[in-house]
């Protein structure tokens, strides 16, 4: 008898707390059944998670033509997530193709220009806390902290005016919601897509200090290397994955901090705040799931095989919290067990592009936020706080703290 594919997400439930569940009671590889009634398959533990990554380009590929069930009447054109599964961008290439674009796209993310923008970080950062102080004692941290600073960052990288990205914002958080009906993920994708277009036409007549510049001269200067599409979906890529992860990531390591006291003394104590963000990164991951990989051929995972054509999801958010890598404890959140090797960012080819601006603007942000506000506290119980509707990233849609008094002032960068 064959057995049901599992649910995902599951109502009432965090996905985190799904994914650590069905790891724990059904083994590292098992059906699901994700929203619109798509089948795939998820692996959850470390090894099964590094064993797909690491055969990247060679067993598995990223482009959706290998998904069998796309393409032949299983899957309606509608259902909302086919947008995050197509297009032209980084996410759904392999080999030549995928090395040629991210050449292009690794020019925003070299080691030199990211630590160039320390210091630009530092200020928005600063800027930031300064606002907070005038919002009351208790204040929603995502609405003024974490949502605008990785929002910011990466707009003003890429040239995106102050007044069009609460609206990037709102889109991103339409096409990662699981939520979504057909009709909004359509409208949501086309309005986006065209935004994006809209705006390079205007880069190429009133360019600018930016990466978006940049990108429109490598295009200029070699044409046929870069499409028009390309490019519309390069900065669609970038603008999305570039705050979303970063957004969640600060604000749930800012709930693990405050449920345990003695994890912030000791990092505000060690100046460890590098190890701070590796540890989120490992145990409290903004991302929960990566979509997919699609088998070239049968391959065996774990006691399962899985045929050709067939998508798997990636759980990045048991492979960090999973007992056989991490032992007993590994859910819990602990900067004293060492720099632990995690895949929060992958690894391969398809190893995330912006790690290194998302570990400057969190060690920045975490910093000055416990700096600024010592004794900053969650104004609600845990169990209280409201999550995004999205099984492929999590975060707190609000997150109320009292700040508390006032500590140091603002300081020089960060150290990790």
């Amino acid at each position: 008898m064959t057995t049901p594919p599992l649910q995902i997400p599951v109502p009432g439930e965090l996905t985190s707390s799904t994914i650590h569940r069905y790891r724990d009671e059904n083994g590292p590889v098992f059906r699901i059944e994700l929203p619109g009634k798509v089948n795939a398959w998820a692996v959850t533990s470390f090894d099964t998670v590094n064993s797909v990554l690491s055969n990247d380009d060679i067993r598995f590929s990223k482009n959706p033509k290998n998904f069998t069930a796309l393409h032949d009447g299983t899957i309606p054109p509608d259902w909302p997530l086919r947008q995050l599964i197509e297009g032209e961008h980084l996410l759904v290439k392999d080999g030549a193709d995928h090395r040629r674009l991210r050449g292009l796209v690794n020019r925003a993310f070299t080691p030199g220009r990211v630590q160039g923008l320390e210091a630009r970080i530092q200020e928005m950062t600063d800027e930031l806390l300064d606002r907070l102080a005038d919002e009351g004692e208790v204040v929603d941290l995502v609405r003024h902290f974490t949502e605008p600073l990785p929002v910011n960052v990466i707009c003003e990288l890429f040239g995106v005016p102050e007044e069009d990205r609460n609206q990037i914002r709102l889109w991103s958080g339409v096409l990662l919601s699981h939520t979504a009906t057909p009709d909004e993920a359509g409208a949501t994708g086309a309005a986006l897509l065209g935004y994006l277009a809209r705006f390079i036409d205007s880069k190429r007549g009133d360019p600018g200090d930016d990466l978006t510049t940049g990108l429109i001269r490598a295009q200029e200067d070699d044409g046929d290397r870069l499409s028009d599409s390309e490019m519309v979906w390069i900065l669609w890529l970038v603008l999305i994955a570039g705050h979303e992860t970063t957004v969640h990531l600060l604000a749930n390591t800012i709930i693990a901090l405050c449920a345990d006291r003695e994890q912030l003394d000791l990092a505000r104590t060690k100046d460890a705040w590098g190890q701070v963000v590796e540890e989120s990164l490992r145990s409290r991951n903004s991302v929960m799931n990566v979509l997919f990989r699609y088998p070239l051929e049968d391959v065996r995972l774990g006691e399962v095989t899985i045929p050709a054509g067939e998508p798997i999801m990636i759980a990045v958010a048991g492979s960090g919290t999973d007992p056989a890598r991490f032992g007993e404890d590994a859910a819990r959140f602990d900067i004293a067990r060492g720099q632990e090797t995690h895949l929060g960012f992958g690894r391969g080819p398809h190893f995330c592009l912006g790690a290194p601006l998302a570990r400057l603007e969190a060690r920045i942000a975490l910093s000055s936020l416990f700096g600024r506000f010592p004794e900053l506290r969650l104004a609600v119980d845990k169990g209280q706080i409201v999550y995004t509707p999205s099984f492929i990233t999590e975060g707190p849609v609000e997150l109320p703290v009292v700040l508390g008094p006032a500590g140091q002032a603002p300081g020089g960068p960060a150290t990790a």
